[in-house]
């Protein structure tokens, strides 16, 4: 057993969860004291343009795509290409669905107003998508999951970049996440289930 599952097993479900919520107002707080420096004549909306039904379409349409060849790729290949220790697991797996749902509202708008509204905005595409991708660094062990996380941010970096709007961005992480998040929950109901139905059947026998 690994040293990080060793640590994921002595930590509960609501502790991960808070270590989460505590990062992304962490994440949330830094992009409003940037804001504030940056972008003095408008510190709380920090650069934020109108929101709009196409800008909407555009990110839930992205969003999707991504979710369901997320979803193509966990079904085709090998299981541990995408094994993060099982953190993902856990925190998705023992949360309800409103949990999740206000988990990808926080993580979409903690993380988009800071790497995109304010890192991307004032350096470049580059550079903020590789800063994005290396503060998820528990995927950076892994090679697959390393790419994985360095595509989705240029995508994301990409379609602010095309938008030159933070809600494209913004609704696209919340699909991303809530959809990626409910289908890691539910396969892992389908995983125990099918567990007991076999320990049940060597019961029997």
């Amino acid at each position: 057993m690994s040293g990080q599952q060793k640590t994921l097993d002595r930590i509960s479900h609501k502790q991960l969860l808070a270590s989460v919520v505590g990062t992304q107002l962490f994440f949330l707080t830094a992009a409003f004291l940037l804001g504030s420096f940056l972008f003095k004549n408008d510190p709380i909306l920090i650069g934020i343009a109108d929101l709009s039904p196409s800008i909407i379409l555009i990110g839930l349409t992205a969003g999707l795509l991504i979710v369901l060849a997320d979803i193509w790729l966990m079904k085709t290949l090998p299981g541990h290409y995408y094994d993060d220790g099982g953190i993902n697991e856990k925190l998705f797996s023992n949360a309800s669905t409103a949990q999740l749902f206000w988990l990808a509202v926080i993580v979409a708008l903690s993380e988009e107003l800071l790497f995109r509204g304010i890192i991307q905005t004032n350096t470049n595409w580059f550079f903020a998508s590789l800063l994005f991708a290396i503060v998820h660094f528990r995927y950076l062990n892994h090679w697959y999951l390393t790419l994985n996380i360095v595509i989705l941010s240029l995508i994301i970096g990409g379609i602010y970049e095309w938008t030159n709007n933070i809600w494209s961005t913004i609704c696209l992480h919340f699909i991303v996440n809530l959809f990626l998040g409910l289908y890691i929950q539910q396969s892992a109901k389908h995983k125990k289930r099918k567990e007991g139905e076999l320990h049940e059947t060597r019961s029997l026998s």
